[in-house]
């Protein structure tokens, strides 16, 4: 039977609060995934872990300092992440404050279609160009290797960084999400004895990223002006637009927006209605 002054209602009432308040948490760490938001959370982890444990040990100096912290911290968020609450008020003015889904879409729509703009004019040029895309795997280790860019991604920036005798024509562009982290950037080459002796540097290194993380890579041939992507270890040779623009989409859009073969994206990027 139901205690007295507490009904079934009342359990109802508690359950769907527990699951709007984990839906909630599950979306702003969906949102915040893949920003420097994450880093600050984890700086505000150990500070309250320190706490904590400076309480249980009666460590008065370090546990007053660690009120201090804790007490102004909140208004130190609100000063050094300004922008990105602005950004997230505005969102949620628009009503799209936690469709991250649709957001991924349209960047990955984006970063399709600057690759392939900047490929296709790169190779019919011949300028060689090495270009290494980001997914779970992380690239961390080898942008370090290269020169920060930080920038969103555009064709003209692809292009011009691949100008040749230029400092940052040598070597990768590692992107992330929409962003070009670094350039001439090292990758390691390939020792795949499979691999054809008339392909060079840039594909092999295309190849080596490609056996040791999930990264997209793609290559354009300063000999021939080919363009060529590697994923999981395959090369795939001689792309025209519309074939390097499928395999990017099906390789790069969000698990969330991935669907039935009936249900396919057309050659624009677009989904077939």
């Amino acid at each position: 039977m139901p205690v007295a002054g507490f009904n079934i209602l009342d359990y109802i009432t508690e359950i769907v609060d527990i699951l709007l308040v984990t839906y909630v948490i599950y979306k702003i760490i969906m949102l915040i995934r893949g920003t420097k938001a994450v880093q600050l959370l984890k700086g505000i982890t150990v500070i309250i872990a320190a706490w904590f444990f400076s309480s249980f040990f009666e460590l008065n100096t370090l546990h007053w300092i660690l009120e201090r912290v804790v007490l102004y911290g909140l208004l130190a968020i609100i000063i050094i992440f300004q922008p990105e609450l602005r950004r997230a008020l505005e969102q949620l003015g628009r009503g799209r404050l936690f469709s991250r889904g649709s957001v991924e879409e349209e960047q990955t729509l984006h970063v399709v279609e600057s690759a392939v703009k900047a490929t296709s004019y790169m190779g019919k040029r011949r300028i060689g160009a090495l270009i290494s895309i980001e997914r779970e795997t992380g690239l961390n280790d080898y942008v370090e290797t290269g020169i920060p860019i930080q920038a969103r991604i555009t064709s003209e920036l692809l292009i011009n960084l691949f100008i040749p005798n230029t400092p940052l024509h040598d070597g990768a562009v590692i992107m992330k999400g929409d962003q070009i982290l670094a350039a001439a950037c090292y990758l390691p080459l390939s020792e795949s004895p499979f691999i054809s002796k008339e392909l060079g540097t840039r594909h092999r290194a295309a190849l080596g990223i490609s056996e040791v993380t999930d990264s997209v890579t793609i290559v354009v041939s300063e000999e021939t002006g080919g363009v060529s992507l590697t994923k999981n270890g395959e090369l795939h040779r001689n792309l025209s637009e519309d074939a390097l623009r499928e395999l990017l989409i099906a390789e790069l859009r969000p698990a969330t927006t991935k669907s039935p073969a009936s249900n396919r994206w057309n050659w624009r990027g677009k989904k077939n209605g």
